[in-house]
């Protein structure tokens, strides 16, 4: 067969390829003679073993749909409002991947039984993102499609998804969460449970794979109807509110109201118009609390207020604003789909972070003197010594809060007790609790524990547990984006990132150390796991220990590949002031240009970091701010009311040359 010139291959598979008798409902696949395209082709022949019918296969479709995959998610764009990004989370794509979920857990289910199910239930909830309804309706017809029975859960929470396969009467085969957690509107995506658990990012690879060829076969529409009774409606979630009622009442076990544990506490929740907002009316007015003043409870898919983030600023200074002004004993902030919380002290104290690890520390310790705590590689020296100093042990491991939890599972299996898993965006989960990170049944932990410190006479609030742990004198994130396609970006990252591993093995960078991350089986800067069932390792990262003669170990460095974007994450703490900077010259210097990585990353923010910073005193801040517009090559910030200026010199400008 002759070649053509083509910006897109295609392949047919040999009809001598696996087959499957397809349900009447689904399309019978494409044939070669009745596929027409636009464009000029070069068809070449293989045989593919794993392939149920025979497939036309065009490579660009098939990595548009596995570039979906965010990790344990599937997260993209699905409605039309970002600058630069075309929506890629279609209902075609949606459909594929729900099918191939359900396809999945049908051959799972089939493994482990040794025969097929007569019926596979799987149920589906959501948050209020706008994209939320013609997307529900491509899950689906795609589950549908695979042989399963359809159950809507409505507005939901992550964590409830999961719970809907265990709280009876419900016991669902599986669950399915659309969420694009606290991203912007404009985004969604996809969690899978079974009721082991959340699925692991190489599960979710493998449905992706098999979804990729489904959506590049079909080469059609999403149905935009589902058959009447193809979907049953269920109320899920209020089932989930009164199992964390009920948790609350007997852990309380309150002498003078046991059904309204929380009279006399005034507690302020802020939902982010997300799916938080059940929390308040059908847990905690129902338990007797005061939630007068709470914010932004009603589900709005737009997010018109803020971020719903417990990790986002002004999402916390509400929260504290609405804390103070109503005298309360606890605010709480929840994501979007509420597997994350943060919550604000009654002194207006924000507790997130290496802050909220901390309180959930002292909490579970109280209950597991000794226990394990699994946290993720960029929490701060100051932790480590505040878990320790307690009698429990820090295991620093991946990034990644599907990594952490994992981590947990692995340790108590082998035998060593890990109580707490929390990654410091906020994930956070408890072995008590099916190892499941959710923000709600964090936020239940921290409510216990604050009614049982005034049972027990305390005036403290709940901040007062963690008023020794200390903060890091400096804390910085920072981000170089991968010059490249994005179909070979991954392989650019993990070109720098071992680089980098290199090179302190070598000795380049004086002073840097490879740490081996805690007291567990972790080795080369949290990267391989050295015990007799590694886990699959999801994008490349190592930590680095920073010393010098003067101060000793000050600090440290963790270096990372993204799984959600192309680019490379940039973590630095320091127990000094200047610390950052100082680590952030050398790398620059003695690494990132040193190596050449310079050409295929983005350094400005690293170049920024490094500035110099000169404070410069002038007689008139709004004069000096007229000359900062007009001068290239650095920058200057100010506060108000002061007339002391702070410029921060930038590489290669001769204005800061001269001041220096």
């Amino acid at each position: 067969m002759a070649a053509t010139t083509s910006t897109s291959s295609i392949t047919t598979l040999h009809k001598n390829a696996h087959k499957t008798n397809f349900p009447s409902s689904r399309n019978p696949p494409f044939k070669r003679t009745n596929l027409h395209l636009s464009f000029r082709v070069t068809p070449t022949f293989k045989s593919c073993s794993a392939t149920k019918f025979n497939e036309v296969v065009i490579d660009e479709e098939v990595e548009r749909i596995k570039r979906l995959q965010n990790g344990s998610d599937v997260r993209g764009v699905a409605v039309e409002g970002e600058k630069g990004r075309t929506v890629d989370l279609t209902p075609p794509a949606v459909e594929a991947i729900a099918e191939s979920f359900g396809e999945w857990v049908i051959d799972g289910i089939k493994m482990e039984l040794g025969q097929l199910k007569e019926e596979v239930r799987i149920s589906l909830g959501r948050d209020p993102r706008i994209s939320g309804a013609s997307l529900s309706v491509a899950v689906f017809s795609g589950l549908k499609r695979a042989g399963c029975l359809v159950f809507d859960m409505g507005l939901a929470t992550t964590p409830a998804c999961f719970m809907s396969t265990l709280l009876s009467p419900f016991v669902y085969d599986a669950s399915i969460m659309m969420t694009a957690s606290h991203l912007p509107y404009t985004r969604n995506g996809l969690k899978f449970f079974t009721p082991k658990g959340g699925l692991r990012s190489t599960e979710v690879e493998e449905i992706c794979d098999r979804a990729a060829r489904k959506y590049a076969n079909r080469l059609a529409k999403v149905s935009a109807t589902v058959d009447a009774g193809a979907v049953t409606r269920v109320d899920f979630m209020s089932t989930y509110a009164k199992q964390l009622r009920d948790i609350i009442k007997e852990r309380v076990n309150h002498p003078q109201h046991f059904d309204a544990p929380l009279t006399g506490f005034k507690i302020i929740v802020n939902a982010g118009n997300g799916s938080g907002g059940f929390f308040t009316w059908d847990v905690l007015d129902k338990l007797g609390a005061d939630t007068f003043g709470s914010l932004n409870l009603e589900p709005d898919g737009m997010f018109p207020n803020h971020i719903p983030n417990p990790e986002d600023k002004i999402a916390m200074s509400l929260t504290r604003k609405a804390v103070l002004e109503n005298s309360a004993d606890l605010g709480i902030v929840f994501d979007t789909d509420v597997d994350r919380s943060g919550v604000v002290d009654n002194s207006g104290n924000a507790i997130n972070g290496d802050r909220l690890i901390a309180l959930m520390s002292a909490i579970v310790m109280k209950e597991h003197p000794g226990t394990t705590i699994v946290t993720d590689a960029r929490t701060s020296m100051a932790l480590t010594q505040f878990i320790t100093q307690r009698g429990g042990h820090h295991c620093l491991y991946r990034v990644g809060y599907r990594n952490v939890i994992d981590k947990g599972i692995q340790l108590n299996k082998d035998g060593v007790e890990a109580h707490l898993m929390m990654e410091t965006s906020g994930h956070g989960a408890l072995k008590e609790n099916h190892f499941l990170d959710d923000g709600a049944y964090m936020v239940v932990k921290i409510i216990i524990e604050m009614v049982r410190m005034k049972l027990a006479g305390s005036k403290e609030g709940i901040g007062s547990l963690i008023k020794e742990l200390e903060d890091p004198a400096e804390a910085i994130e920072l981000r170089m984006n991968i010059s490249s396609e994005p179909r070979f970006a991954k392989q650019r990252g993990i070109e720098a990132i071992e680089t980098f591993r290199n090179y302190i093995e070598e000795g380049r960078l004086k002073g840097w150390e490879l740490d081996s991350c805690g007291d567990c089986w972790v080795s080369e800067g949290c990267l391989v796991d050295s015990n007799d069932t590694p886990a699959a390792i999801d994008a490349n990262m190592y930590r680095a220990k920073v010393w010098d003669e003067e101060h000793g170990q000050h600090g440290w460095i963790h270096i990372r590949q993204s799984i959600h974007n192309p680019n490379i994450a940039v973590n630095m703490q320091s127990s000094i002031h200047g610390g950052c900077q100082s680590m952030a010259k050398t790398l620059l210097e003695k690494f990132l240009l040193a190596s050449n990585m310079d050409k295929i990353l983005d350094i400005n923010q690293i170049d920024n970091a490094r500035a110099t910073e000169i404070p410069i005193e002038f007689a008139t801040a709004g004069t000096f701010h007229g000359e900062i517009h007009n001068t290239l090559g650095w920058d200057a910030k100010y506060e108000e009311m002061q007339i002391t200026l702070t410029v921060r010199c930038l590489s290669g400008s001769k204005f800061c040359r001269n001041l220096l």
